[in-house]
């Protein structure tokens, strides 16, 4: 089945889409329009860069393909997370230990960016405050426990370490041998907040189409042309943040830009209504909760007091066989209590990952910059990649630039090659995981 039919089948059973009904829908571009920057991706790093160029004054118009937080955006596990996918020693060989520290000073930047735009155009996202990092057992508990003391002696942050004995107090499962927790990041509702930030965003003057699918764009002098199937945008400036989905809707773009990423396909489930008792006994401290394995798990419970769980990954783009049965045996492996507990709604959707597991920001020419390559710890970093994005191209790319200055390789083996390779790779490292 192709990409984009699995992916449309991936929302169908979306607590988020449940949860969260959408608004009034945002007409398709008719016509041609002119604009300072235009914007090719409606989720959480195209509205936010939508915002901050509105608030800097300049005209914005933003072309979604599908519908707004149609992608990860508006299926991702809800996790508000400080750092990067990549580990801080990657960012230190690149770009040595003060300018990473500079760019993890950004990542919890990210973190407030979230709770400034909840309060500020009020929106309620069901923020909690709170995330454990967990470990299944001693290697990787030391491995945690590594982390947590580079963070404290290199960057001055400082998480509260678990051991097993208060283990019980902090999550009710066996299958854990240590923790670190971390107050300031936390979780929410995803859909629910990327679409309070479109209504910010029109709110704020910019104009926001959806089923705008972008077929062509074209440099002319000062100017990029962006045509769709009913009208064109002229811009000074072009933001591409349509990340895994770019390659897929529109190859044609940015050709050198999808080598640099591959779609993996993760998976949630979401339990149903357990009551606020049960619920809270599971992860007492309400936090959101992942392990530090190289195919890890992550789950939260939610506001309506339901257990939500991901995990699993694809890396062929084929959803995995009976995957609500397969991901409830999972989620009851952590939480044996759940065992005969129904699983009501089983999505899922593609994250684009690079070779480094570092963001990937840049520009093509003086024009066009992208942000894509999130790698599955997005979040939050994609608000603050839409913050700085929108600095540079007000003049002020000092930021940006940090990012910029990250190397990233192409994903080996071409477009028919690579997912193969990059299967047989993780197979490898799923079972040092198990092992």
């Amino acid at each position: 089945m192709p990409f984009l039919e699995v992916d449309r089948e991936l929302t169908r059973l979306s607590y988020y889409d449940a949860t969260a009904p959408r608004g009034p829908a945002h007409a398709p571009l008719q016509g041609e329009v002119q604009a300072d920057v235009a914007i090719v991706g409606g989720g959480l790093a195209g509205l936010s860069a939508a915002i901050e160029l509105r608030q800097r004054g300049l005209g914005v118009v933003l072309l979604e393909a599908q519908h707004i937080g149609f992608g990860a955006s508006g299926r991702n596990g809800g996790q508000a997370i400080h750092g990067l996918a990549c580990d801080p020693p990657t960012i230190e060989a690149e770009l040595g230990l003060d300018e990473a520290r500079r760019v993890w000073a950004m990542t919890l930047q990210a973190i407030d960016l979230i709770r400034q735009r909840c309060s500020r155009f009020g929106i309620d996202a069901e923020w909690h405050d709170g995330f454990l990092g967990v470990a299944v057992n001693e290697r990787k508990a030391r491995a945690l426990r590594e982390g947590v003391d580079h963070l404290a002696r290199h960057y001055g942050y400082e998480q509260q370490w678990i051991e097993a004995p208060e283990l019980p107090r902090w999550i009710d499962s066996p299958r854990y041998v240590a923790a670190a927790y971390d107050a300031r990041s936390g979780h929410l509702h995803p859909l629910k907040y990327t679409q309070g930030l479109a209504r910010a965003a029109a709110g704020l003057g910019a104009a926001l189409h959806e089923g705008s699918a972008v077929t062509g764009l074209q440099q002319r002098g000062d100017e990029v042309l962006l045509t769709t199937a009913q009208g064109r945008v002229r811009a000074r400036q072009v933001l591409l943040a349509g990340n895994v989905y770019l390659q897929e809707f529109a190859p044609q773009l940015a050709p050198q830009l999808g080598p640099r990423v591959m779609p993996v396909g993760t998976y949630i489930v979401c339990s149903e209504v357990l009551g606020a008792e049960r619920a809270a006994a599971l992860v007492p401290c309400g936090a959101a909760v992942c392990d530090n394995n190289f195919v890890l798990d992550y789950f939260r419970p939610t506001a309506d007091h339901r257990m939500l769980y991901g995990g699993r990954a694809s890396y062929t783009t084929k959803t995995p066989a009976d995957l609500a049965a397969g991901m409830q045996r999972q989620m009851a492996g952590t939480f044996p209590q759940l065992r005969d507990v129904k699983v009501e709604y089983a999505w899922g959707g593609f994250v684009d990952i690079s070779m480094s597991r570092a963001p990937d920001f840049g520009r093509l020419g003086r024009s066009v910059y992208y942000l894509q390559g999130f790698s599955g710890h997005g979040l939050a970093l994609t608000g603050l990649a839409g913050q700085v994005v929108a600095e540079a191209m007000a003049g002020d790319a000092g930021r940006f630039d940090v990012f910029a200055r990250l190397k990233h390789r192409r994903f080996p083996g071409g477009r028919l090659l690579r997912m193969p390779a990059l299967a047989l790779g993780m197979a490898y490292y799923r079972l040092r995981d198990l092992l």
